[in-house]
């Protein structure tokens, strides 16, 4: 290939690279923003309900913990130890969402927290924003768990018995879940850049429970996406794997009654008549 042919096709190919980054993009921004504005138009306030309650959750357990009777209620509601009994901790993971970790400042994460809510809840609704919200959540301290349950070692997996008394709180996972969740499910890639690859950089930079934690609701939340949309393909597997029974089919009550078969009808022969000319002449014969 002479020397104009492959500056042509680089050309050619910086062309179609910029062509599909400009689409991408397009997409992204009518995903993440346009569609949005459009509901939150058409729905108003009330659809960042959800939003503004984990905003108000945040600031409200926050003023109450700057008092030591306060902490103390914070602590005892919304407080997540790995040493806890499991029941204890899944009984406060819901309040812990609201609860605000102890190394991160507030402030900062009330604007990821209510742009990561208000999106979920004008894209997915409030019942799937929830869903997946608790789900990541709930993942990232099980796991963490079994990591502790682990010991140190294992290729780096597991963590010191010492996370087990660390306060396990916040609404981080939370947040890169529902970010994670719909970068994957809008096709965002962006987005998903920015908040997987946040997570593996303090993962990396900074290993310690909560870093951890937003690896696996990362995770957590990459298979959510990925499952979603295919409810009716899990239900047809699921039927698939399960042993098939042979029933007798129940009879259906609410159909008609057959009409019953017609019984054969007898005939009767008739009398014979007795020829009137015959009985006539015996009678004269017998005279």
């Amino acid at each position: 290939m002479t020397t104009e042919g492959r500056i042509e096709a680089c050309r050619s190919l910086l062309a179609r690279l910029a062509r599909f980054t400009g689409r991408t993009l397009r997409g992204e921004w009518h995903a993440i923003v346009v569609e949005p504005v459009q509901r939150l138009a058409r729905r108003g306030l009330s659809g960042l309900l959800l939003a503004f309650v984990a905003a108000f959750g945040v600031v409200f357990f926050q003023g109450i913990a700057q008092h030591p009777l306060g902490r103390l209620w914070v602590t005892r509601l919304g407080g997540v130890k790995a040493d806890l009994p499991l029941w204890l901790s899944l009984l406060r993971t819901p309040v812990s969402l609201y609860v605000p970790a102890l190394d991160l400042p507030v402030w900062a994460g009330i604007t990821q927290l209510f742009l990561a809510f208000a999106w979920a809840e004008l894209t997915l609704g409030r019942a799937r924003t929830l869903a997946v919200s608790y789900i990541t959540t709930l993942a990232g301290t099980l796991t963490a768990r079994v990591m502790i349950a682990m010991g140190p070692g294992w290729g780096g997996l597991g963590l010191p018995p010492e996370a087990a008394h660390v306060l396990d709180t916040g609404p981080s996972a939370a947040v890169v879940g529902l970010f994670t969740y719909l970068s994957v499910i809008k096709r965002a890639p962006v987005v998903f850049t920015l908040t997987g690859g946040s997570m593996v950089w303090e993962s990396i930079a900074i290993p310690n429970l909560a870093g951890r934690e937003h690896l696996i609701a990362v995770g957590s939340a990459i298979v959510l996406g990925l499952l979603h949309g295919r409810r009716e393909r899990l239900r047809a597997l699921l039927r698939s794997l399960l042993p098939t029974r042979h029933r007798v089919p129940a009879p259906d009550r609410t159909a008609p009654a057959p009409a019953p078969a017609p019984t054969p009808s007898r005939t009767v022969p008739a009398p014979a008549r007795a020829d009137r000319r015959g009985d006539a002449a015996m009678t004269s014969a017998e005279r």
